[in-house]
């Protein structure tokens, strides 16, 4: 009896010690356990307060960055202006620009031109290859006349066109010399157009003052060229261009040699960028038009430089030659 009392007694006093001590287990474990998040959660707080990349929680209302709040989705869209583009830019003086010409531009990339063209003429010639071998120009004078006459005291030779208008005139005293010769040039100084017949005179006076004519044959100007002040002249007239025959086994007629030789000066002997003005003059405008353009289109694919430089111009004279006259102009 007294025994079972003892033990009721004793048992509550026992169970509310370990009841007691649990709790301050369980409250102790918890509240070391709370410690150790709060620490967690200050030392991830103070980490993404130092990252730069500030760190955006979706699903909540707004996130406080430093100077940005952004609010919605975990999307950003920032809007930021752009700085005005000025270009302060002179495309003359802006290097690789600059007006230069094309020799300059050919020869800072070193390109070698010389090699490929000279393996190609070892077996193709080239219509713009110089041919000294021509000779239709005349360079030392139209026309040379001869007299031969004996106690002479003075004397005048007469040159006139088929309207019998005098184009140039020679005089002296004494015998006259035993070659008078006529560069073509009229007594204003201008080229006067072949393709036309020419005749002559010569005046002879003795010292009583007897006068006795001796009139020549008709004759035609060759084609010749002379010096202007302002530039060459090269003269011929349109029968030269009909002289040109078809090639061999019926092949496209090469250029007249007249055309030839006119190219042949002007790509060896004048700059290629002086101008090249053709003359062409006729009865009528239509055959001056098409004489022109018969002219470019066999002279530009044999001369050198720009085909640009070579203009025609037209002249209408009633009294041309059937075919025409054809002045080629160089201008310096």
């Amino acid at each position: 009896m007294m025994e079972r009392r003892y033990m009721s007694a004793f048992r509550p006093r026992r169970l509310g010690t370990s009841i007691a001590t649990a709790l301050f287990i369980i409250a102790a474990i918890s509240g070391g356990l709370a410690a150790e998040e709060q620490a967690k959660k200050a030392k991830t707080e103070a980490q993404a307060a130092q990252d730069s990349t500030m760190k955006l929680r979706g699903g909540e209302e707004g996130t406080v960055f430093k100077s940005l709040k952004i609010e919605g989705e975990d999307r950003i869209r920032i809007k930021f202006e752009r700085p005005e583009l000025i270009l302060s830019l002179e495309p003359g003086t802006a290097p690789g620009l600059e007006w230069k010409s094309i020799h300059a531009v050919l020869d800072r990339d070193m390109l070698d031109f010389f090699t490929p063209f000279l393996a190609r003429s070892a077996g193709v010639r080239r219509q713009c290859f110089a041919r000294p071998w021509l000779d239709h120009l005349s360079t030392n004078g139209v026309a040379r006349f001869r007299p031969a006459l004996e106690g002479v005291d003075r004397w005048r030779l007469l040159v006139a066109n088929s309207k019998g208008e005098t184009v140039a005139s020679f005089e002296g005293k004494g015998k006259p010399p035993k070659e008078i010769v006529w560069d073509g040039r009229s007594l204003e100084g201008k080229p006067v157009p072949p393709g036309l017949v020419y005749s002559y005179v010569l005046e002879a006076y003795d010292r009583a003052g007897n006068k006795r004519n001796f009139v020549g044959d008709g004759f035609e100007l060759p084609s010749y060229m002379v010096n202007l002040p302002e530039g060459l002249m090269m003269l011929f007239s349109g029968e030269e261009l009909s002289r040109s025959q078809r090639g061999p086994y019926g092949a496209a007629a090469p250029p007249p040699e007249i055309l030839l030789e006119v190219a042949n000066y002007l790509n060896q002997e004048q700059g290629i960028d002086a101008s090249v003005r053709i003359e062409v003059s006729a009865r009528t405008f239509d055959d001056a038009n098409r004489l022109a353009k018969e002219i470019i289109e066999q002279l530009t694919p044999i001369l050198l430089g720009d085909v640009l430089r070579v203009q025609p111009v037209t002249n209408i004279q009633p009294d041309a030659p059937e075919q025409g006259t054809i002045a080629v102009v160089v201008t310096r």
